[in-house]
């Protein structure tokens, strides 16, 4: 049951906000806060179901701006990759409960982290070697499987887009287009398994003009706002949450 009060809103309304700016502006990278942050006040799954028609929206506000600007090739390796991965995610979640899925969300969103920080002190290498295309492929899989089960496909794709000598628009405008078709693809799979409900339907009435609103400041801040001091807040945000989802679940 999903409790629509005021509490429920000045957590939902900024975590959309935040959502809407990283997917519009930042490559889709950090979006899943979102559903962590959701996660701590719902049901796992509720919050997968609230976020999911948000991420949708959001995907189709920002592919005007970033209209074909886009490599057609990387993105469709990935696609191509994450339907199944979507598929995979759907069937782990029909016998997962919800502490499991706390767990999962939580680790991914510290794993994120990690990788994020190996990233930057060199301990891992990103750009320097071009993928071949079964990296690609491989690369959907799995961020289809993260994406369907926490909305956390962004770090598996970035790993082989960046190794393809993508430009800042260009990655931006093909995780824009990957996580587009993606997220059509799993919004069949969340119906079937119950994820909407009357309750989620109608938060995200409610919701609608805050994904708007982070969607435009997204794109503008795309061109303004330094990546690093974004990412950094993300950080610090994820690895609280993501910890204290995986307390939750497994206590």
């Amino acid at each position: 049951m999903l409790d629509l009060d005021l509490a429920f809103f000045l957590i939902a309304g900024p975590a959309v906000v935040f959502a809407a700016i990283s997917k519009a502006g930042f490559g889709s990278g950090a979006a899943f806060a979102a559903a962590s942050i959701l996660a701590l006040v719902v049901d796992p799954g509720l919050a997968l179901g609230v976020m999911l028609p948000m991420l949708m929206l959001i995907d189709a506000a920002s592919l005007k701006p970033y209209w074909g600007k886009w490599r057609l090739r990387d993105g469709m390796l990935i696609i191509l990759g994450g339907l199944p991965g979507v598929a995979l995610g759907a069937a782990l979640y029909r016998v997962a409960s919800p502490d499991l899925l706390r767990l999962l969300i939580g680790g991914v969103s510290v794993g994120f982290v990690l990788w994020q920080v190996s990233v930057a002190r060199g301990l891992v290498r990103m750009g320097g070697r071009h993928m071949p295309d079964g990296a690609g492929l491989a690369a959907g899989v799995a961020a289809g499987f993260t994406s369907f089960i926490s909305h956390a496909g962004g770090p598996p794709a970035a790993v082989f887009l960046l190794s393809r000598g993508l430009n800042k628009t260009e990655y931006q405008a093909t995780s824009v287009l990957i996580f587009w078709v993606l997220n059509i693809a799993k919004f069949v799979p969340y119906a079937f398994l119950g994820l909407f409900t009357l309750e989620t339907v109608q938060a995200n009435l409610v919701l609608v003009p805050f994904a708007l609103v982070g969607t435009w400041l997204g794109v503008r801040a795309h061109r303004l706002v330094p990546e690093r001091l974004f990412f950094a807040l993300t950080y610090i945000l994820l690895t609280l949450t993501g910890i204290k989802l995986i307390w939750d679940g497994l206590t």
